[in-house]
C-alpha cells in the first residue's frame, strides 16, 4: 500500500518514463545524425582505441568510487527521506562540477581536454553516493553494472535510451543475462551526447562560462535520471 508521498512519486515516475519514450528535440536529433556520420569516417583502429580508453577510465573510476563510498545506512528511511538526502548530495556535486567546468574552461584547450575525465569521475562518484542513499551495496558487481545503465540512460540517443529504460524496468529478470556493458556503444552514445557543448568549452573567452553551465546541467540531468530510476526500483517493490 503506497502512502500519499509514494503515490505522488509513482505519478512523477510514470510521467518521466513517458517523456523518455518521446522523441528528443530536433536540434538533438540532427546533432546525433551528424555525429553518427562523423563516426563512420573514423578508422576502426581509432574507435577501438577510444573505446578501450573510456572503458579503462570508467572501470578505474568505478573502483575508486567504490572504495570511497560509505556503505548504505542501516537505518530504515522513508522514500521521502531518501529523496531529501539525494537532493543534498546533488546540490554538492553540481557545485563541484560547476567549479571544475569553469576552471578547466578558463584554462584553454589543454585544461578543457582534462575536463572529460574529471567530469566523468564526478558523475560516477555521484552515482555511487546515490546508490548508497537508496540502500544499494555497490560492492556487488550487479549494482555497479546498474549504475552504468543509469549513466547510459542519461546520456544516450532516443532509441538507446528507450532500450536502456526497458532493461532497467525489468532489471531483476535481465541482470542475470548481463555480463558487461557494450563499451563501444557506451562510449559513442556518451561522446555524441556531450560533444557539441564540450567543444564550445574549448573556445577562448567563453570557455569558463560554457564549462560551468554545461557541467551544472549535465550533473543536474544525471541527478534527475538517478532519482527517478531509484524511485522506480523502490516503488516496484511495493506494488
Amino acid at each position: 500500500m503506497l502512502n500519499i508521498y509514494e503515490q505522488d512519486v509513482y505519478k512523477e515516475v510514470q510521467d518521466w518514463m513517458y517523456k523518455i519514450g518521446k522523441k528528443s528535440r530536433l536540434f538533438q536529433r540532427v546533432s546525433k545524425q551528424a555525429q553518427t556520420k562523423l563516426n563512420n569516417y573514423i578508422p576502426e583502429k581509432a574507435h577501438t582505441m577510444i573505446t578501450d580508453a573510456i572503458k579503462n577510465m570508467v572501470k578505474m573510476t568505478l573502483a575508486g568510487s567504490n572504495l570511497t563510498t560509505k556503505k548504505p545506512p542501516m537505518e530504515e528511511l522513508s522514500l521521502e527521506e531518501k529523496d531529501q538526502r539525494l537532493a543534498e548530495k546533488l546540490t554538492s556535486y553540481r557545485k563541484t562540477a560547476t567549479i571544475e567546468g569553469a576552471g578547466t574552461g578558463a584554462g584553454g584547450i589543454f585544461l578543457g581536454l582534462a575536463d572529460f575525465p574529471l567530469l566523468l569521475s564526478i558523475k560516477m562518484k555521484f552515482l555511487f553516493e546515490a546508490a548508497a542513499v537508496y540502500g544499494y551495496d555497490t560492492s556487488e558487481y550487479e549494482e555497479r553494472l546498474f549504475l552504468l545503465h543509469i549513466f547510459q540512460l542519461a546520456f544516450s540517443s532516443d532509441d538507446k535510451r528507450r532500450e536502456t529504460l526497458e532493461t532497467i524496468v525489468h532489471w531483476d529478470e535481465r541482470k542475470e543475462e548481463l555480463i558487461d556493458m557494450d563499451w563501444r556503444v557506451f562510449q559513442q552514445e556518451y561522446r555524441d551526447h556531450i560533444d557539441f557543448v564540450k567543444m564550445l568549452q574549448l573556445l577562448p573567452g567563453i570557455g569558463a562560462v560554457v564549462g560551468a553551465y554545461a557541467n551544472y546541467n549535465l550533473l543536474d540531468h544525471l541527478g534527475e535520471t538517478a532519482k527517478h530510476v531509484f524511485r522506480l526500483r523502490y516503488i516496484q517493490k511495493l506494488i
